[in-house]
């Protein structure tokens, strides 16, 4: 049976389970990953969501994610090569209640999803409407998690184009 798509509200544990997550996985991968960001709806104050925390792993090189899959196995995260049909330039690894998306350092991949979260953070009304748009589509795909998906990338590209062209920090 499909996963359903389940919007939460927000859960202020949120940003100390990723800070509790990300530590064990630096101390796992100390030779691999270089940076580590909190992304995704959990990681905006005051924004519901998947109850997931995605985490954001920057390596100096894709090939680092094969020295990876072992240590992070023993945290209980799985290795999901076949994401990477659709999303080449990331490596997926899940356990429950966490996605871990490994990725170049800089690269658009890193960037883009920073601009997103920064600009959910900083702009309310954004936030706002993404939370209704994410509301109103896990309704109509309620067990659909691609359409779910794709039926929010115009909404995020729009974002992430107005962002990068106003200067956003990352």
């Amino acid at each position: 049976m499909p996963e359903s798509v389940i919007i939460v509200p927000y859960n202020p544990l949120w940003p100390r389970l990723y800070d509790e997550e990300s530590r064990r996985i630096l101390e796992a991968t100390p030779d691999a990953i270089v940076a580590i960001e909190h992304i995704g709806s959990t990681s905006v104050p005051g924004l519901g969501a998947k109850p997931i925390v995605d985490i954001m792993a920057g390596v100096g090189s894709l090939s680092d994610a094969t020295r990876c899959v072992e240590p992070l196995s023993r945290l209980d995260y799985v290795y999901k090569p076949e994401h990477e049909v659709a999303l080449p330039d990331r490596r997926y690894f899940s356990k429950p209640g966490y996605h871990l998306h490994m990725v170049d350092l800089g690269s658009e991949f890193w960037i883009r999803h920073l601009v997103f979260r920064n600009a959910l953070r900083d702009n309310a009304l954004i936030a706002d409407e993404y939370y209704k748009l994410k509301v109103a589509m896990a309704e109509k795909f309620r067990t659909d998690r691609e359409g779910y998906t794709e039926s929010k990338t115009d909404f995020i590209r729009s974002v992430v184009a107005r962002f990068s062209s106003e200067g956003s920090s990352c």
